[in-house]
């Protein structure tokens, strides 16, 4: 999961592609980067770290040009050194920039199809590369590369890419002489929108493209819509706009984009995020008054685990008649600790990251309202942290169902056995934990809370929930040597 731009016709490209980078940052903080394309070419600037500290005013000079992409990383595949931080750059042909957010599951056969069969030695340990050699490839095969570009090659270069990548991906490309291509894979697993306003094409428009309207919203372009699954978009230095879907299907967004990943202020799939947590918080509360009724169960207060459950934990109190209290008090400088890439680091995140109220906590009962429960090692620190302040009682409730299946679409969990809710029952789960309760949301509450969300909009009825269900919207039998490969590359990382 990363967060990825791409700009067209703004003087301030590089500017705008910074700040829809911060308002992206919680969609990867491992590293950034920005690549942008002028008369003399492109100028790029990447490094591991936050975007905020990987863009000095210096570095920052150097990104001229009225094109730009940028992406924050989240690391899913890779060793996460600078080899693997996007953007990346092909010099052939026309010279081509790309950044992309997914994960593609098939992605070690299709390395080691390009390094036999098209003799390319690869330059990073990234999936990126391989979408990038794949498009490129294309225009080859497609196009004669002595004139001038077309949609019609463009088409040709994406639907084949699409053809042999299983997976999901959201891209945005720079062509250099051309313009820019974004699409977005045939189930629409990961989200990305497009805007407009004016600016300084041919046409008087500047054209914006990002995985969540927050970004355009801080830029001030006015939306236009969501790509469709399998959908193509290119503009070019005329300020043409082409676009054509390919071979789209049924789209399947992640579930856990609103119940986690995106920000409270995005839309995404017309479906606004914020008012999927409200509602994630209200079903949620009518399972708990069942029951609390059914175990005797009288909570003394609602408290939520910083920050993403903050808004459902608030429902939840509205519903339940139970007073809301934030005892949980949070380093705003630790990083979010589920996507950290091992046991230890998340261990001592949590450490530093949140620090209970002893004076309100101690002899209460409380309902802890966390957004999921994944490998537990958070849910088990702040467990045993409110009991140590004190709590008589420690309840731990789920606005997102039990996740019992791997994901292989860019959420970094590629193995069963590292998720606490694996081929366990709630009662292990809850000795587990050491809570005195452990209750998740259903999948048909979870189901509803999107649906409702949507205001009708029948886009976002079916939405990929593989990893709480088993059911996945691809051929997921490399999975398992994927998720070998990953953690190769997390021993390697922590060595």
């Amino acid at each position: 999961m990363c967060g990825v731009v791409g700009i067209i016709g703004s003087p301030s490209s590089a500017r705008e592609a910074f700040l829809g980078l911060t308002t992206l940052q919680h969609r990867g903080q491992d590293a950034a980067g920005i690549l942008t394309y002028d008369s003399e070419g492109f100028h790029r600037v990447r490094n591991t770290g936050l975007v905020e500290s990987v863009f000095t005013r210096e570095k920052f000079e150097t990104l001229t040009g009225e094109m730009a992409i940028g992406h924050a990383r989240y690391s899913t595949i890779g060793k996460g050194d600078l080899s693997d931080v996007q953007p990346f750059v092909s010099n052939y042909p026309y010279g081509i920039g790309l950044v992309q957010n997914g994960n593609t599951v098939n992605y070690s056969d299709l390395l080691k199809r390009q390094i036999k069969e098209s003799k390319r030695h690869p330059l990073s340990h990234s999936d990126g590369e391989v979408l990038l050699n794949l498009f490129s490839e294309g225009l080859v095969a497609h196009g004669p590369v002595t004139e001038e570009l077309k949609f019609e090659t463009i088409c040709h270069a994406v639907s084949g890419l699409m053809d042999h990548v299983n997976g999901s991906y959201c891209v945005a490309l720079l062509v250099a002489g051309f313009g820019m291509v974004a699409f977005r894979d045939r189930l629409g697993l990961r989200p990305m929108i497009w805007g407009k306003k004016e600016g300084s094409l041919p046409s008087g428009e500047a054209h914006m493209v990002a995985s969540e309207s927050v970004a355009l919203d801080f830029n001030g372009y006015q939306i236009v819509r969501n790509l469709e699954p399998g959908e193509v978009i290119a503009i070019n230095l005329k300020g043409e706009v082409f676009t054509k879907v390919l071979g789209g299907k049924p789209r399947r967004p992640c579930m856990f984009e609103w119940v986690y990943f995106a920000s409270p202020e995005s839309v995404l799939d017309e479906t606004p995020v914020y008012r999927t947590r409200i509602n994630l918080g209200k079903n949620l509360a009518t399972q708990l008054k069942a029951e609390f009724s059914k175990r005797g169960i009288k909570p003394d207060m609602i408290v939520p685990v910083p920050e993403t459950s903050r808004i459902a934990a608030i429902a939840v109190s509205e519903e339940l008649g139970i007073p809301y209290r934030e005892v949980l008090i949070k380093n705003r400088y630790i990083k979010r600790t589920f996507i950290l890439d091992s046991d230890d680091k998340r261990r001592r995140a949590v450490e530093l990251k949140l620090s209970p109220v002893k004076s309100e906590i101690k002899g209460k009962e409380v309902v802890l309202v966390d957004d999921s429960i994944v490998r537990g090692t958070t849910s088990t620190r702040l467990i045993q942290h409110v009991r140590n302040a004190g709590a008589k009682k420690v309840y731990f409730v789920s606005t997102c169902p039990p996740i019992k299946n791997p994901c292989y679409y860019g959420i970094d969990f590629p193995s069963g056995s590292e998720l606490v809710a694996y081929q366990r029952s709630n009662a292990e789960i809850e000795s587990l934990l050491g809570a005195d309760a452990v209750i998740y949301i259903t999948e048909e509450g979870l189901q509803k809370s999107i649906e409702e969300s949507a205001n009708g909009n029948k886009k976002i009825s079916n939405p990929c929930m593989a990893c709480l269900n088993g059911k996945y919207p691809t051929d997921v039998a490399t999975g398992l040597r994927f998720a070998e490969t990953r953690e190769s590359d997390r021993r390697s990382t922590s060595n």
